[in-house]
């Protein structure tokens, strides 16, 4: 009799509220809203590497990266990244503790992949998480010393481009960083370019040689996007106007 009593309140609740599902299929649920939000931050139409993508996503809390397949987004089908994640749940008419799994699932990232589009289960592969060295920092431009040895050139005298482009050699500069010269009308245009990936802002350096001026800056974040032509050497030589 007692142990009826004791079922009759999990019958009347089961009976009013359909099915009640474990606290693994719970922590399941969990574990899958997981991988579906790093889907999410992966989502972007830039075209990115499969280590690009994998390192993107071991840096999201509570992801793991077991497998890359695929070399990078734009290609094929893009790139499939099996995720291991963690979901808990707890159930007091089922279980008596909290209950925790670790489940993988597959989330692809390619331009045909839809918005929010829910990862597939798969079961773990039997290896150690991925790990993935940091990426490779941007050589930086050299504004002061560029800046510094550019020559003067006074007001009734002349530009030698011979001499501008000695003073960009004699900087060492990195291989990564093009360099451009031009001279019309008396002045003398440089740009230092480090190429972009076509979807953020380039990283960009423009000067200009005048007599009785030298220029060293830095275009505008909305001029240095791919298309803007803010990073060219024209830009050196005649300045866009400052964006509205």
């Amino acid at each position: 009799m007692r142990r009826l009593l004791l079922l009759v309140p999990l019958l009347l609740f089961t009976a009013g509220c359909g099915v009640v599902q474990s606290s693994e299929g719970e922590a399941t649920d969990e574990a899958r809203e997981v991988a579906r939000k790093a889907g999410e931050r992966l989502y972007s139409r830039r075209p990115r590497t499969a280590e690009e993508v994998g390192r993107s996503a071991s840096g999201i809390d509570g992801v793991e990266v077991l497998r890359l397949t695929g070399t990078s987004t734009h290609d094929g089908d893009g790139v499939d990244v099996v995720v291991r994640t963690t979901g808990s749940a707890y159930n007091e008419w089922l279980d008596p503790d909290v209950v925790t799994v670790r489940r993988c699932f597959t989330v692809r990232v390619s331009p045909k992949s839809e918005w929010r589009e829910d990862p597939r289960d798969v079961d773990c592969p039997d290896s150690p998480a991925l790990t993935f060295a940091p990426p490779l920092e941007p050589p930086r431009l050299p504004y002061e010393e560029l800046r510094a040895k550019l020559p003067r050139v006074p007001e009734n005298g002349r530009v030698d481009e011979a001499e501008v482009r000695r003073t960009l050699a004699a900087l060492d500069l990195h291989p990564a960083i093009r360099t451009e010269v031009k001279a019309d009308g008396g002045r003398v245009g440089v740009l230092l370019l480090v190429r972009g990936n076509g979807f953020d802002p380039q990283d960009c350096l423009l000067a200009r040689v005048d007599p009785g001026a030298t220029e060293v800056w830095v275009p505008s974040r909305i001029q240095r996007m791919p298309g803007e032509g803010g990073c060219t050497v024209d830009n050196a030589l005649d300045p866009q106007p400052p964006p509205h």
